[in-house]
Order: structure tokens, then sequence, then C-alpha cells
């Protein structure tokens, strides 16, 4: 389920962090708080399976100029892009409770609060695809930041780069977690999984990304932009990538992607 929504300063100037991820995060669960109190905190505290929250968003569009660790908007509007993994039944409830909604995006140094105007259900991509367990191939572009890397043993991630060995076997992996969360240990054991990286002429971006940031909580977590992904895989679990985002933390805005609508190719098992 994915929606896109246009958001509205509510003053002059808005500054927001340049680590807006967290705050973002937190915004959207208060909304979905005043609608179902239940639903906001099996997200939040529970999440399925291993405790994973299907949910995620992408860096948000608009006009910008930096200043130090601060972002200042520079026109009236921007968008966001958000996504849920929920039966498509509960679209109208969701649409519903972002309608017309305040999203405040702040930390200890600025607070900025801006208006949903509108609220765009998107057409999910894959939606043409009858059998959900179909072989499907398609590919996808990142809309933030795609965090991807092994644990090591003190707990912290080897985030890893595009080219770089380990990176899709990483995010496999995650996404076969995220199949076990939804479904069950084999289902996901069993699932055929595959991704290639491909490259623009441009080399892809590299993003440090704080959460919590200014905290003594705070966590660095490192993101790659601007390089396309092929994944190959039953339409149920490309769904869910779509909808819950790839690799690591999808729930703080990581991981959300598009489809490059002209790739999508049916593959005959």
């Amino acid at each position: 389920m994915i929606f896109h929504l246009t958001l509205n300063r509510n003053t002059n100037k808005s500054i927001i962090p340049i680590n807006y991820q967290y705050p973002l995060s937190a915004a959207i669960y208060k909304i979905l708080q005043k609608g179902n109190k239940e639903y906001a905190q099996f997200l939040h505290e529970e999440g399925y399976g291993k405790g994973y929250k299907f949910f995620t968003f992408s860096d948000l569009k608009g006009k910008f100029k930096r200043d130090g660790d601060r972002l200042i908007l520079l026109e009236d509007s921007m968008q966001l892009k958000v996504c849920f993994h929920l039966p498509l039944a509960s679209q109208v409830f969701v649409e519903g409770l972002f309608r017309s909604e305040t999203i405040e995006i702040a930390d200890k140094k600025s607070k900025s609060s801006f208006t949903v105007q509108s609220i765009i259900a998107e057409t999910p991509p894959l939606n043409e695809i009858e059998n959900e367990k179909e072989i499907i191939q398609i590919k996808l572009k990142p809309e933030s930041a795609i965090v991807a890397g092994p644990k090591k043993e003190d707990g912290n991630y080897d985030f890893k780069a595009p080219d770089e060995e380990g990176f899709t076997e990483s995010l496999i992996y995650s996404w076969r977690e995220k199949i076990k969360a939804a479904y069950n240990e084999k289902t996901g054991r069993d699932a055929m999984l595959s991704i290639e990286v491909e490259k623009y002429e441009n080399p892809y971006r590299s993003r440090l990304i704080h959460i919590k940031a200014g905290t003594t909580e705070e966590t660095k977590i490192r993101g790659f932009l601007n390089f396309k992904l092929k994944l190959t895989a039953e339409q149920r679990f490309l769904d869910l990538i779509l909808n819950a985002g790839l690799g690591l933390y999808s729930a703080q805005g990581m991981g959300c992607v598009g489809v490059i609508e002209e790739h999508i190719n049916k593959n005959e098992k």
C-alpha cells in the first residue's frame, strides 16, 4: 500500500534537521496512533514476527538550502511517499488518517509543522499479476538510501557499498528474514530470491544518516543511492519489498524503492 503526500508548510519559514528520518518516522507513528492505538502500538513495539515494522518512506522531495545540520525549505510544499505492508482493504482507513493531518518534524534545535494538503494512493505496481506466486522480474530505483551489510560481533553493522562483496547477499538475507516474519520460517527459507546491481553512468552516492541525532542513543548508518536493482522472485515477495522497504532500517525511512515500470517482465515457472 503506497501513498504520495503533499505537505504544505504552516509558517513562512520551515527549518528541519538534515537527519530528519527519525523525527519523521515518529510523526507518522503519531498519526497512526490517533486512528488506531492498537495498530500503532503493534507497529512500534512488536511488528511482525521478529519485530519487523513493515513500513517505510522516501526522502523528502522539495527545494532545500543546507545550513549546517539544518535544511531550509525554499518553497511552500514538499512531497513524501509512504508505504505500508497492509491488506488493500485497509487503504481507505489509512488514507483517512493522513488526510488534512499535521506532521511535525522536530528535534532539540528546530521544529516545523506541515499540513497534509493531498494524499494519493498509488495503484499497486504488480496489481495486474493475478497469481501471487508467479515469478516476476522487476527493476527498482532507490527513493531513499539503501542500507545493507552483515552484523559484526559487537552488534554493529559492517555497511557495504553496491559494488562491494556482500552487498547483494546482505540484501537477500534481510529480505528473507522479512519473508519469514510475514509468512513463516519455511516460506522464507525456501524462497527463490535474486538481486543484481546495475550502475548508471554517474557513480552511486553515499549518505551518512544519524538516527536519534544529538542523543545518547545516536546511531550512525550508511546507505547508498543512484543505482538500479534487478530483483527476481514471486510476486508476493516483491510486493513485500515495495511496501516495506529493502535492506536495513526500513522503518526509519531507509530502502524505499520504486519500480522502473518499463522493465517489468513476467517469467513463467
